[in-house]
């Protein structure tokens, strides 16, 4: 009895699949597959760096199930292209099926050294993905563009496979750390606008050198990579204005190593700009910073004769944490635009020397929660024992500025009051948004009518930003900045970040006002 009903069930389990059971009858191609696009532009990639993934989806608008006798690389198994066709790698695929009113994926990606290609700095490579042949082939393009550049990255050992990491002169003594990178070679110590440089790791500037780099060059990093300045060294960022147009055609720029537009405004694609206690002498001029995750780091040297680090006509965008972080330094800023940081876009913190003069220093970020406002100044740090040590303030002055940004308020001053150390600080002839109509904040650092603190300045006025979603901090025709500026201020700093003299009538913040153009 139990082995008929066995029999019984395993025929019933066939019967039951064979009749779920679907017969696919696929006809061959007739050449009128249909395509997502025409032509696939996998953007700028460096060469010898591999793309991302681009996709293709082919679709069979037919009634009939079809066979694509092959799907190939034009150059066949010699490109420089690599395809997934419905989950399986290749370059050339044979009897691709599709059926009726459905569609397939087409991933591509691609690695190219330009040596192999060309000689010069950028090249246009090719190639197509050919479905069928004969009378029913049909093609869809693949463009890449080639960068060359100059790579720099620290050793790995081919033994053990430890990448190289940094030994740091700290206080007279050799330190080793974690910090993957090396130091830059005695060659490697000017950066042109020749080509581009991609950096791995920390590329650090040693004891005693310089770093020079020139007007036009483009420095590009990979994810926790950066420049370190260490003890007795120096950076000179000498980007430059052109002239002869209304843009910045021969700034510097940094930023992250993916060339992709949907990562041209990306916080935190790579570290940061580190000027280490004991560095000396650093200099930016016309340069953009961007999608870092701290844009300038700054540590120590409050008390310089000359300022640790001089930063003027310069950006610092999208910055996930700080744009300008200065910890017990001294920092003169001119002319400088920072915005869109996932803290403060300026942190002056342990004490320290900050004057920044015109300068916008604002934000606007919109990537979630942020815990401080644009400006943050204190004047101590907290330890492993949770015990305060606390440092000078000496100076903060910001004079002929605009301080703003999508939160309430855009400055806090966090002091730990001792007789032992000072807190100096004043905002002259600023733009500012501090709202403390709940009266949240109190004491004598919120006592606007103070004027060894507040002196000229403007609160909670409309500063007629372009487009701060786009990182436009211009200033246009309804601005409360406009014809606010002190002059002895704009004496010093006649000229706008666009050149434009300032000197008869300023603007506060970086920028002369314009007339926006009207939208169409």
């Amino acid at each position: 009895m139990k082995r008929i009903l066995y029999y019984i069930l395993t025929f019933s389990i066939l019967l039951l699949w064979s009749s779920c059971r679907k017969d696919f009858q696929f006809s061959a191609s007739t050449g009128d597959l249909q395509f997502s696009k025409d032509t696939v532009y996998l953007d700028t990639v460096f060469t010898n760096i591999g793309s991302s993934t681009y996709n293709l989806k082919v679709y069979n608008r037919s009634n009939e199930d079809i066979l694509i006798p092959t799907v190939k690389l034009g150059l066949g198994e010699a490109s420089a292209y690599r395809l997934n066709v419905d989950g399986m790698p290749g370059k050339i695929f044979e009897n691709v099926q599709i059926l009726a009113k459905d569609s397939l994926y087409i991933f591509i990606e691609t690695t190219v050294d330009i040596n192999n290609v060309s000689n010069t700095n950028q090249y246009l490579y090719t190639d197509q993905i050919e479905f069928d042949a004969g009378s029913n082939l049909q093609k869809v393009e693949l463009v890449t563009l080639i960068q060359d550049a100059v790579f720099i990255y620290p050793n790995r050992d081919n033994t053990t496979k430890v990448i190289e990491t940094l030994t740091l002169n700290i206080d007279g003594e050799q330190v080793e750390t974690d910090i993957q990178g090396r130091e830059l070679l005695p060659e490697e110590l000017t950066f042109t606008n020749e080509k581009p440089y991609v950096i791995y790791g920390f590329a650090a500037v040693p004891n005693g050198e310089t770093l020079t780099i020139n007007p036009g060059a483009r420095l590009h990093f990979h994810k926790d990579s950066g420049l370190l300045v260490n003890e007795g060294a120096s950076i000179h960022i000498d980007g430059d204005f052109s002239t002869d147009q209304d843009l910045l055609e021969n700034e510097v720029i940094l930023e992250g190593d993916r060339l992709e537009p949907s990562f041209s405004d990306t916080p935190g694609q790579w570290s940061a700009i580190w000027l280490l206690d004991g560095s000396t002498n650093n200099s930016i001029n016309y340069t953009t910073i961007k999608n870092a995750t701290v844009g300038i780091l700054c540590d120590g040297n409050p008390n310089e004769i000359s300022n640790k680090l001089t930063v003027s006509n310069s950006q610092i965008y999208n910055s996930s944490a700080f744009g300008i972080l200065g910890r017990n330094t001294s920092i003169a800023a001119e002319n400088v635009v920072i915005n869109n940081s996932g803290q403060s876009s300026f942190a002056g913190t342990i004490g320290g020397k900050y004057n920044f003069t015109h300068c916008t220093i604002a934000n606007y970020w919109n990537n979630g929660f942020r815990q401080f406002p644009s400006v943050l100044l204190n004047n101590f740090i907290v330890d492993a024992d949770n015990s305060a040590i606390l440092a000078d303030l000496t100076e903060a002055n910001f004079n002929n500025c605009i301080i703003y940004g999508n939160d309430n308020p855009e400055i806090l001053l966090d002091e730990i009051q001792d007789d032992a150390v000072v807190f100096n600080f004043k905002f002259t002839n600023c733009l500012i948004r501090f709202d403390n109509s709940s009266n949240n904040f109190t004491g004598a650092n919120y006592d606007f009518n103070d004027t060894t603190h507040y002196e000229g300045v403007i609160f909670n006025q409309d500063p007629d930003f372009k487009n701060t979603a786009l990182n436009q901090l211009i200033i246009g025709d309804n601005s409360a900045a406009n014809n606010q500026g002190n002059t002895v201020f704009s004496n010093q700093v006649p000229f706008d970040i666009l050149n434009i003299n300032r000197t008869a009538s300023p603007d506060l913040g970086a920028y002369q006002h314009i007339t926006f153009p009207e939208e169409n």
